[in-house]
């Protein structure tokens, strides 16, 4: 069997096919190709490669109407098809072996829309500190369990470890729920940042750097939360780890424009449209997959516009893990501020018997103040083996 050698853009070359072109010759060697497709385009649609951050090059091959038709295929598709070697221009996709994991066009043209999914409260619990050298992890599944469907923010201050936390949120996610497609998504970011987290976390990383225009921010985070569409309607479990909606904010209100009417801050009164559609993407279906948002958001930045995006999503998601500065500058880590974290219908992620023990510890760090609070919940874990095994001691 004759093997499959990759070439520099990113395609396999197939078995050579019979075909024969126009005007004689011999047969055609066709290549596979794996993409995204992108129906956005005025002048047509393309199929775009993760290694490009989905994002729109020359190399990209299009997707002919018919194919677009035949297949029902829609914005953030995931394809698997063949192409022929161009001659003249830009190359086309000869044909399409599966869309979204369906090989055939009415298997997946029966898939049904997002929006047209009922959306419930989370009810499976992504349990993250399932080790127990998992402090911050396991902290997080105390205070702010997260399920799968979730719209949640983790509120920081700056150098309070939020992007520690993000890394270690991704790791456990690969590691232990295989099940889930992890998509990270790093909007106007540090270059060297960007390198390491495609190099620590194994995800579907999306990165926009500092040093990229402020319509590839947009475009990047855009086809992602498409893409995660897409999975979840054909019953995919997704999460998407934003770092952060706060710099999302920013390039969505730099692309505005003059014009448009400023809010307090210096922010657009449509900026925010896009971020706040992005977000509140985030749900679990019923009878389906579900898409889960982690997103950060920044605070105590001294920045006015920082403060007006902070207060548009404050209250929009059903989870906040809100991170405190004194608690870092007291090297305090996780700097989680246990009194004021916390997750909307918990009672859904646990059993009775567990909902009546998180109670009980809520109760116990309630009359503390903050800083001995975390002290105390963080020595427990780090003293039991399990957050299992600490919920029980705590109704002894």
């Amino acid at each position: 069997m004759k093997k499959e050698s990759r070439n520099h853009t990113g395609t396999t070359r197939a078995k050579p096919t019979a075909r024969t072109p126009r005007g004689g010759g011999g047969a055609v060697a066709s290549e596979s190709i794996h993409g995204v497709a992108d129906l956005s385009e005025r002048h047509g649609a393309f199929l775009r490669r993760v290694e490009n951050n989905y994002l729109p090059s020359r190399e990209d091959p299009n997707l002919p109407l018919p194919l677009v038709q035949e297949w029902g295929l829609r914005d953030g598709t995931e394809v698997h098809g063949t192409i022929q070697p161009a001659h003249s221009g830009r190359r086309s996709v000869a044909s399409i072996v599966s869309a979204n994991g369906r090989s055939k066009p009415g298997d997946h043209r029966a898939l049904p829309d997002f929006q047209s999914l009922i959306s419930v409260n989370p009810t499976t619990h992504i349990e993250l500190g399932i080790e127990r050298s998992q402090t911050s992890l396991r902290v997080i599944d105390l205070i702010a369990p997260i399920g799968r469907g979730q719209r949640g923010l983790i509120v920081s201050p700056p150098r309070a470890g939020k992007t520690t936390l993000i890394e270690e949120i991704g790791v456990a996610i690969s590691k232990h729920h295989p099940d889930i497609h992890l998509m990270l998504l790093l909007i106007d970011e540090r270059p060297e940042e960007v390198t390491h987290f495609r190099r620590s976390v194994k995800a579907e990383v999306l990165a926009s750097s500092s040093d990229s225009a402020g319509e590839s921010h947009l475009r990047i985070a855009w086809i992602a939360v498409e893409r995660a569409k897409r999975l979840a309607e054909a019953g995919r479990d997704v999460v998407i780890l934003l770092d952060s909606i706060t710099r999302l904010g920013r390039a969505s209100n730099r692309e505005m424009g003059a014009g448009g009417r400023a809010m307090s801050g210096g922010v657009d009164h449509r900026a925010l449209q896009f971020p706040r559609q992005f977000f509140g993407a985030a749900r679990s279906c019923e009878g389906s997959g579900s898409l889960t948002i982690l997103a950060t958001v920044l605070i105590d930045t001294a920045s006015r516009m920082d403060e007006v995006i902070f207060q548009e999503f404050k209250g929009t998601g059903n989870m906040e893990l809100i991170l405190d500065r004194d608690l870092a500058e007291h090297r305090i880590f996780p700097a989680v501020d246990v009194l004021r974290s916390g997750t909307r219908r918990e009672e859904l992620l646990c059993s009775a018997d567990e909902l009546r023990q998180r109670h009980l510890l809520r109760r116990a760090l309630a009359g503390m103040s903050l800083e001995d609070a975390a002290r105390r919940l963080i020595d427990r874990v780090e003293k039991t083996e399990s957050n299992s095994e600490l919920l029980k001691a705590i109704t002894r």
